[in-house]
């Protein structure tokens, strides 16, 4: 979220927070860096978490994943997003994928702070406020930020670079139980999706101004109804939070809170609950919900056999009065409306682009480290034959195992989620033993995990293994099950390090994820976003994520599969053994090498230990 007011931000959770505060020392690798252009400007109707949802499902081949974002876009788009929307988009880029969103400091920023600063100052003075306060958000301070904000180097080459033109969008809802899965309101409305629950809640869409939104719809309908009351249906729970007390405040001194519980709106405590998964008005078996947080993966917002929708404060407003999916009908697509304009590159045609002379200095450069790079590549291959002939060798610390071997159980799905690796309602309890969370380990994924994976299985799934919140459970729980080693085609950046430091290796190599699908599914499936769309008149749930084809008896749903294959991790070859079967061919690859500081953390037993024995080396 820090991304919307030009902050980097990114994830740490108790091992990181305690080894920073115990060392003053920490780790962090340097993401590749993407590039998101927007163009355009904002419909009337369509927020800022439209915006997002819509990027999360129209982007959704792991195109950022792992990737620092950087916002940019022309002065007409940048006015159009208030800093409040910048913040739900920097918020979610976590769900898309991402390790941090980056807005900058524009005007419109600029002038929101010097607001700010302004609102602390009158607090000051009125002894409402801290001294911290005041020292945090004053004029002084914004005017050095000012002079020399932060941005990108001119000239500067990202890894990726998508675009997006804000006035083609409309109102974006996602789901159900995935932030992979984006439709228009339009397509879902006319579904007729019945909903049970409605949650107006979280730091991601329950500020004042989300606040502020939704009572506009309960307004608007007691207009629509001549001044007379109007009411959810029996049917519905509508439950609402905000983000903070301060939040709360300033709803109620409007009125708009009011104008909420008026219409049968129940009130919870502001801060976290149904977004994490806590507290009262959880979703029960068979219900569907639709919230305004950041996350809809299956089991997050209660029950794995409930879906759960995500969209915007005044979409969210809207279906709890109509008992349905629905939206206010304040956006008004335009007749020449041919769809959403989208795509990789920043959306200007060479055509059009006027360059500067220093730009296209810069450009004919950039094409030559290009050119650089790939000879460099080349040659570079050529040697990694060479030095694999010769017989080069990783150094394996004291302690770190030099080779890992064990029985493949296959997870055959992309995007599998922290949830799915460990249920929220254990998350914040303390009090589980490890034996009890190897029992529940992957259960939100599979309940059936737990009786078919065995202690030193190596367990290998799809891509984008881990996404989702930063609990570093998703890991503890593996290493309770006894899980020497998991190997996916990627990982979610704050999974690889939470498995770090907790002492659980893992690997990427997507070409036995190919083979093994090969070899179970029959082919490499090849998922497409229409393939993932919810069902007419909302017949089936969609898991989080949907599971792959799979294998002889097609019929059988089979999430998780012992194979009967062999991996065997050389460490000090950096090479992994695939042995397909008894009877089955065997093959190899070359792997990533481990560097000697992650060997070190897990070689201890994680960061925990790790820093203990820094202390007790200290002078």
């Amino acid at each position: 979220m820090y991304g919307g007011v030009g902050c980097l931000g990114t994830p740490v959770v108790r091992t990181d927070a305690a080894s920073i505060w115990a060392t003053g020392r920490t780790w962090w690798q340097v993401p590749s860096v993407a590039r998101v252009h927007f163009t355009g400007a904002l419909p009337q109707g369509v927020t800022g978490k439209d915006v997002i949802v819509a990027l999360c499902g129209l982007f959704s081949k792991d195109e950022v994943l792992n990737h620092a974002i950087e916002f940019t876009g022309s002065e007409e788009a940048m006015r159009s997003l208030p800093v409040d929307a910048r913040l739900t988009i920097a918020n979610m880029t976590t769900e898309w994928g991402a390790l941090s969103g980056l807005f900058p400091i524009d005007h419109v920023l600029q002038q929101w702070l010097r607001y700010k600063a302004t609102e602390a100052a009158l607090y000051q003075t009125n002894h409402l406020s801290d001294t911290l306060t005041i020292k945090r958000f004053s004029h002084q301070r914004l005017d050095e930020l000012f002079e020399n904000p932060i941005s990108a180097d001119k000239g500067a080459i990202f890894a990726r670079t998508l675009h997006l033109n804000l006035s083609t969008l409309s109102p974006y809802v996602s789901g159900p139980n995935s932030v992979k899965i984006s439709t228009p309101l339009e397509t879902l409305a006319a579904e007729s999706i019945k909903i049970d629950k409605a949650y107006l809640v979280s730091c991601t869409n329950s500020r004042a101004s989300d606040l502020a939104a939704a009572a506009k719809v309960f307004r608007d309908a007691v207009k629509s109804n001549n001044g007379g009351r109007v009411h959810v249906p029996d049917h519905v729970k509508f439950y609402i939070a905000a983000a903070s007390m301060a939040e709360q405040l300033t709803a109620e001194a409007v009125g708009d809170w009011q104008v909420m519980l008026d219409a049968g709106a129940q009130p919870l405590p502001a801060g976290c609950g149904p977004c994490i998964g806590l507290g009262e008005g959880l979703l029960e078996p068979g219900e569907v919900g639709i919230s305004a947080s950041n996350r809809n993966y299956k089991g997050r917002l209660g029950s794995t056999e409930a879906k759960a929708y995500l969209a915007s404060p005044e979409v969210v407003a809207a279906s709890a009065l109509q008992g349905k999916i629905a939206g206010p009908g304040w956006y008004h697509q335009p007749k020449d409306w041919a769809g959403v304009v989208m795509g990789e590159g920043d959306g200007i045609r060479e055509e059009d682009r006027m360059i500067t002379a220093e730009e296209g200095l810069e450009k004919i450069i950039g094409q030559l480290d290009d050119m650089i790079e790939t000879a460099e590549k080349d040659v570079g291959s050529d040697n990694l034959k060479s030095t694999e002939t010769d017989g080069q060798l990783t150094e394996v610390l004291p302690g770190f195992p030099e080779r890992v071997e064990g029985e493949i159980v296959f997870c055959d799905a992309n995007n599998i989620n922290t949830d799915g690796i460990y249920p929220g309602k254990y998350t914040y309890q303390d009090d589980v033993s490890p034996q009890q969370m190897a029992e529940v380990c992957m259960s939100n994924y599979d309940p059936a995990f737990a009786t078919i994976a065995k202690a030193g299985d190596i367990l290998v799934s799809g891509f984008n293994f881990g996404t989702g919140s930063s609990r570093e459970q998703a890991a503890t729980c593996l290493v309770a099950k006894q899980i020497p080693l998991v190997v996916a085609g990627s990982f979610g950046n704050i999974f690889s390090r939470n498995s770090i430091n907790n002492a659980l290796m893992g690997l990427e190599t997507p070409r036995l994820i190919h083979r093994l699908r090969e070899a179970f599914s029959g082919a490499v499936p090849a998922v497409s976003q229409q393939d993932l769309k919810e069902t007419t008149r909302n017949q089936e749930s969609l898991d989080s994520p949907p599971p792959a084809p799979q294998a002889i008896p097609k019929h059988v749903k089979m999430l998780t599969r012992r194979t009967g294959w062999k991996l065997t991790w050389d460490v000090r070859r950096s090479k992994i053994t695939i042995q397909e079967g008894d009877n089955g061919k065997t093959w190899s690859e070359k792997v990533g090498e481990l560097p000697p500081n992650v060997q070190e953390i897990i070689a201890r037993g994680g960061l925990e230990k790790w820093v203990k024995q820094e202390i007790t080396n200290a002078p």
